[in-house]
């Protein structure tokens, strides 16, 4: 294989409330800081709350300082970038960007910048954001507020992946794609996963098609557990693509199918099909949940 660096890790690391919650599951009790345990197990995560809310540079900055060196971070674009229409409706206001809504985002995720751990901003743009000639202006717009940084897009609906010129505009801005495994449905993007840049960005959903539109709670959407047979056509593709001699400096890959940590059973199956060596160890309450973990994890990583 390449040496491109390959890291696998979860969307989100904090599960504290409801039927999706973590504690007790993957962090036993008496863990204190959530994020340093994490850590012990991955070397990789995507933040997903920067979506609502920018981080504060204290904040960032004791995430660089709370995890080991050669850590990185995804950070997720605030939704006043890519989601107007959400941002309006959670605060009532008008999404018109201005240099200090910039500003005030990047002051956020400079310290992961400047610590070395910013893997990739996430641009991730909604379901019905369709290839237009407007949408097409907006999305370089957008890349050019970012270009300092390297960015991933999620683009999910179908028509940008018949758009001819979508790698030009992601190429021509030093961005790349951020390739996704959910439900399709008749509107979904189809991707074939290959690299187009010294990045690659895979995100992982879950697949609970019946309630991907129609649910109570987020963790109903992404209540799902992919099987090992599912997640073995990825880790081969993924084979292929670390054995190609231009392939990837660099792969990061999330599971965002949190509910109840299945997030973190399916990273470790994956990291286990690439044959990467897995950190830790991992106690009994969380390898009980997921017995089926047992085949495959050396006595070493248990109830360490």
């Amino acid at each position: 294989m390449a040496s491109a660096t390959i890291l696998i890790g979860t969307s989100g690391w904090s599960y504290p409330k409801g039927p999706g919650k973590w504690r007790g599951v993957f962090y036993p009790k008496g863990v204190r800081d959530e994020l340093d345990y994490y850590a012990r197990h991955f070397k990789t995560v995507e933040v997903n709350s920067t979506f609502y809310r920018p981080a504060s540079p204290q904040t960032a900055k004791g995430w660089a300082e709370r995890t080991p060196q050669g850590f990185l971070f995804a950070v997720k674009a605030w939704q006043k970038f890519t989601h107007p229409k959400m941002f309006k409706e959670a605060t009532g206001r008008e999404a018109e960007i201005r240099r200090g809504d910039l500003d005030l985002f990047k002051r956020g995720i400079d310290p992961l910048m400047e610590a070395g751990k910013l893997g990739a901003l996430l641009l991730q743009f909604p379901p019905l954001f369709i290839s237009t000639a407007e949408a097409r202006e907006g999305l370089r717009r957008t890349l050019d507020w970012f270009k300092e940084y390297p960015v991933a897009v999620e683009l999910r609906h179908r028509s940008w992946g018949e758009a001819a010129n979508l790698e030009e505009i992601l190429v021509s801005r030093g961005a790349i794609w951020a390739f996704i495994d959910e439900p399709k449905f008749s509107s979904s993007i189809r991707q074939t996963l290959k690299p187009i840049g010294d990045l690659l960005y895979l995100r992982f959903h879950g697949r609970n098609r019946e309630k991907w539109w129609k649910h109570e709670t987020p963790e109903e959407r992404y209540d799902y557990c992919y099987s090992e047979e599912e997640l073995l056509p990825f880790a081969e593709d993924l084979k292929t693509i670390l054995a190609r001699p231009d392939g990837p400096e660099k792969i990061l890959i999330f599971f965002n199918n949190h509910a109840r940590a299945q997030a973190v059973a399916n990273a470790l199956m994956l990291k286990h099909q690439l044959g990467l060596p897995l950190e830790e160890g991992l106690e009994e309450i969380f390898v009980n949940a997921f017995p089926n973990l047992r085949g495959f994890l050396p006595k070493t990583t248990l109830f360490g």
